[in-house]
């Protein structure tokens, strides 16, 4: 408990440093449009057109985001994808991905607020736990029966974004996709962001671009037991996409093989 405490006051005196050395942070009512005034067609897509048809539970999304889900989730539609949403909110999202995706699809939610199990069993299997609880992720996706998607909407912060990675991302099946949303929230101090501030998902993703390229600059790092199963990193306003596939030796070759 000690150790907790102390590691709490070490955070909160960082977040104030950051606070200070930091732009004064844009008030989100700057950003916020009603939904009659929204400017669809920047979102003309299937999700785009199942967001501005909601009439159900709440979906709050940044307009921009539902054209970089067509990009990243348009190849699971229609399969038995195994998804999980960390972030359940009013559940308006899992109902989303429930007529986005299909009844093929295996959708689990995840949330802190115990509230959120009064979801359980409408469109998804909503489970009550942390996201940065190591053993909690792991009982989920066993339930799962495996992982194919990960979204990451839930708390926001630094800490928490990095334990789910590093407990879901191995977990992921070969093909499988790791989104981080929100990502503007690694430049605000409250949720342990800054500018190149170390940790936040924005400079762990970072990270993640060099392992992709150790055999360029780690001598003996281009043989198959060291090769990396992160196939890329994509980055989008606010959003981060890391693909899962085991990676092969890199290799150049001439075609025409030369004096062949």
């Amino acid at each position: 408990m000690a150790d907790k405490s102390l590691r709490g006051l070490m955070i909160r005196a960082k977040n104030k440093y950051w606070a200070a050395v930091s732009p004064p942070r844009p008030k989100m009512a700057g950003f916020a449009q009603d939904r009659a005034d929204a400017d669809r067609a920047q979102a003309s897509g299937p999700i785009g057109r199942l967001f501005f048809e909601n009439d159900a539970e709440i979906v709050h999304k940044w307009l921009h985001y539902l054209p970089i889900y067509e990009k990243l989730f348009a190849p699971f539609v229609g399969t038995p994808v195994r998804f999980l949403e960390i972030g359940v909110s009013k559940g308006g999202s899992l109902r989303l991905w429930r007529r986005y995706f299909g009844d093929a699809a295996t959708l689990f939610g995840i949330d802190v607020d115990p509230t959120c199990a009064a979801q359980n069993g409408r469109y998804a299997q909503v489970r009550i736990g942390s996201q940065d609880d190591a053993a909690f992720l792991g009982g989920v996706v066993a339930e799962m029966g495996g992982l194919d998607v990960v979204l990451d909407d839930g708390s926001h912060v630094a800490r928490h974004q990095r334990a789910s990675f590093e407990t879901l991302f191995p977990k992921l099946s070969e093909g499988g996709l790791y989104v981080l949303e929100d990502l503007q929230t690694a430049y605000w101090p409250n949720y342990e962001g800054g500018l190149r501030r170390p940790g936040t998902a924005i400079e762990f993703l970072k990270a993640k671009v060099d392992d992709m390229h150790r055999p360029y600059f780690a001598r003996g790092a281009n043989v198959p037991h060291a090769m990396t199963d992160i196939e890329s990193v994509q980055f989008f306003d606010a959003i981060a996409a890391v693909a899962k596939r085991k990676q092969a030796p890199r290799r150049h070759v001439m075609s025409p093989t030369p004096g062949g």
